[in-house]
């Protein structure tokens, strides 16, 4: 009987251990529109930004590399316009992409709610058009609970391996998150619900769109952030608002027929067809920030605390624009000629128009989805040697014409 009873201890421990296995590696993508809009970024970019305005503009900021949407698969990057719904003291801040002229679809949600003792509890809700059915993130709140619930005692240890990565994990407490500079400002007695006034069609006259990534070019990118992500944010299985049925998903939730139509026919999977990007993706984080310790694949136990403030935002949206090795890099999508000089980067809010007769000139670049052949021969500066030429002395000697022709005949940098 002991012999039995052993066995079958033995069996669950197994089977416990496999659960948790595989809940903690979990699989790199979903295969759903959710994939080209990492949460987790935008759960970070929230946290940094100081007011729904300047978020709505970062993230959809090309230099951020965060929205990755095509939604309406017109085959550019979709605006994300963000709506404040207050109910009391509660925020429901809803990330909108306008589809058409006629739909809009909700991309995914932040509820945030704030008691008495100024204790903040905050979600990102993917929604389940793009991410499946409570796909939910949230801060690594301290107490691994409700407010009201007391630290696990049986808790030994802060780290946890996903997708076979040991991530060192950062706790927050309730009063912590109330001090994020967004969250204080939503809680000011002079705040003004934002809604955003933009829609299809009508856009910022800083924005313009481009054409998206290949998954793995995105996936490759941002997985150099997966020890921040994971350590600072984690994923959740219940609603922490209340009222997210009775008030937003059956009063306020927006989706499109349009969404539901391309994802059953499979539209939007050619973004998974070409895995070789991811090398171009991770190549692409390197060079952009050359300086910044890959902790995640150098070292096994990694401090998340002096990596907070450094994902690449619209507040680093000037670097492709000051840095020549950035700006002129033929892995990184080139500028678009003429396009970016119509509209200011300064605050101004004069509309621009995008119809689909009048699109952006399209980019080269082999890691955006639409991809073009380039000229591979470098050009030759040859005009200023051959005046330099007829200028020589005639006792010149042909070896060194030919030194000074092997110095100054350089590929031009493309």
């Amino acid at each position: 009987m002991k012999s039995l009873k052993s066995i079958s201890i033995l069996i669950l421990l197994f089977l416990f251990g496999f659960t948790v296995a595989a809940q903690s590696n979990r699989e790199e993508k979903l295969n759903l529109p959710g994939d080209n809009l990492n949460l987790y970024a935008v759960m970070k970019l929230f946290q940094e930004s100081k007011t729904l305005e300047e978020f709505e503009r970062s993230l959809n900021a090309e230099d951020s590399k965060i929205n990755n949407l095509d939604l309406n698969n017109d085959d550019q990057i979709d605006y994300i316009k963000v709506v404040d719904y207050v109910n009391g003291k509660d925020h429901t801040i809803v990330l909108q992409d306008p589809i058409n002229d006629k739909e809009n679809q909700d991309v995914a949600v932040f509820t945030v709610q704030k008691d008495a003792n100024n204790n903040v509890q905050i979600q990102l809700i993917g929604d389940e058009a793009l991410y499946g059915k409570d796909y939910i993130i949230e801060p690594n709140y301290a107490d691994g609970g409700s407010v009201n619930e007391t630290p696990n005692p049986g808790y030994t240890g802060n780290t946890r391996n996903v997708n076979g990565e040991r991530i060192v994990e950062t706790r927050t407490t309730y009063v912590e998150v109330g001090t994020w500079p967004l969250i204080s400002f939503l809680f000011m007695p002079s705040y003004i619900a934002w809604h955003s006034p933009w829609y299809w069609g009508y856009y910022p006259s800083y924005w313009r769109s481009w054409h998206p990534f290949y998954w793995d070019y995105y996936y490759g990118y941002h997985s150099h952030w997966n020890h921040y992500y994971y350590g600072h944010y984690r994923p959740w299985h219940t609603y922490r608002y209340s009222h997210w049925n009775d008030y937003y998903y059956n009063s306020h939730r927006s989706y499109s027929n349009t969404v539901y139509q391309h994802r059953d026919k499979g539209m939007y999977k050619n973004t998974y067809s070409r895995p070789d990007m991811r090398q171009q993706g991770s190549a692409d984080y390197r060079k952009r920030y050359p300086t910044q310790r890959d902790e995640s694949k150098s070292r096994t136990t990694i401090n998340n605390d002096n990596r907070q403030r450094s994902l690449p935002g619209a507040n680093q949206s000037n670097e492709r624009r000051n840095n020549p090795a950035v700006r002129n890099n033929t892995n990184m999508p080139s500028d678009r000629q003429g396009v970016r000089n119509q509209g200011s980067r300064s605050s101004e809010t004069r509309p621009a128009v995008r119809s689909s007769e009048n699109r952006p000139a399209q980019r080269s670049g082999v890691n955006t989805r639409t991809e073009r052949q380039s000229n591979n021969k470098p050009a030759v500066r040859t005009e200023n040697r051959r005046n330099e030429v007829k200028s020589q002395a005639p006792g010149r000697s042909s070896e060194s014409k030919k030194s000074e022709r092997s110095r100054d005949t350089k590929p031009e940098r493309r």
